[in-house]
């Protein structure tokens, strides 16, 4: 935690937005230090990342590969996605294909899960379960998901 309380704001910011592209949460990552522990720090993270506006989710997604997609662009966030979705193998890839099609056609935005963990056939079925939701909801839903996949990125940044 010492190098992350420490670290200096310019370096940190970049970092931070790589865990989760929301300018006002990057704001609260690096006003809250210095943290005592990784516990403090992920309390801080959830705390922040709740409640982000609409824009500022769908804004957040813009920069996510689609499930079972690799991400384009190259950098640290493209690496820790690659891991996050390691769950998904290419027999699933036309399924996952359709399936975000019309999640997309259904939201207007991209389907996002905090994927670690997660097989490509739950996935799957986390989207199925999704499809009914009123978008207000999703939206809010998608929020906990970035909330969940911003822990995750922290921890890994602060163990890396």
């Amino acid at each position: 935690m010492e190098s992350f309380n420490s670290a200096p704001e310019a370096e940190l910011r970049p970092l931070l937005t790589e865990c989760l592209a929301v300018p006002r949460w990057v704001d609260a990552i690096v006003a809250g230090r210095p943290y005592a522990s990784m516990d403090a720090l992920l309390a801080a993270s959830h705390v922040a990342a709740q409640g982000l506006s609409d824009e500022e989710v769908l804004g957040a997604i813009a920069g996510h590969p689609r499930i079972g997609e690799r991400q384009k662009t190259g950098g640290v966030s493209a690496k820790w996605s690659r891991s996050e979705q390691s769950g998904v193998d290419s027999s699933q890839a036309d399924r996952l294909a359709a399936a975000n099609a019309a999640y997309e056609d259904r939201f207007g935005h991209i389907y996002l899960v905090c994927a670690t963990g997660l097989s490509g056939a739950e996935m799957l079925d986390n989207l199925s379960s999704r499809m009914d939701n009123p978008p207000d909801v999703e939206v809010r839903v998608v929020n906990d998901e970035l909330a969940k996949i911003a822990a995750l990125r922290l921890q890994k940044l602060i163990g890396s």
